[in-house]
């Protein structure tokens, strides 16, 4: 699944530091490109992309911060119309 967003920090609402995929970031100069989790040492890697479409590794969260993550959920919907 894809995450869309994060939050890093213990108080959610009043402390934790949020990112979102395509969210400006740096005085807009750059954009979170991805938000990943990495299995193999249970972190969390933010991708920035600059203007000219250039990529960089920007943060990695480990397991030791609180983190709450929320995916990217795609619904297909399939429309029922009756006729009466």
């Amino acid at each position: 699944m894809d995450i869309r967003k994060i939050s890093v920090g213990a108080d959610y609402k009043s402390s934790a530091m949020h990112y979102i995929v395509n969210q400006e970031i740096l005085n807009a100069n750059y954009i979170i490109h991805l938000i990943k989790h990495v299995s193999e040492n249970d972190s969390i890697k933010i991708w920035i992309e600059n203007k000219q479409g250039e990529i960089f590794l920007w943060k990695e969260f480990n397991s030791n911060m609180p983190i709450s993550i929320e995916y990217n959920i795609n619904f297909e919907w399939n429309h029922l119309f009756i006729s009466l």
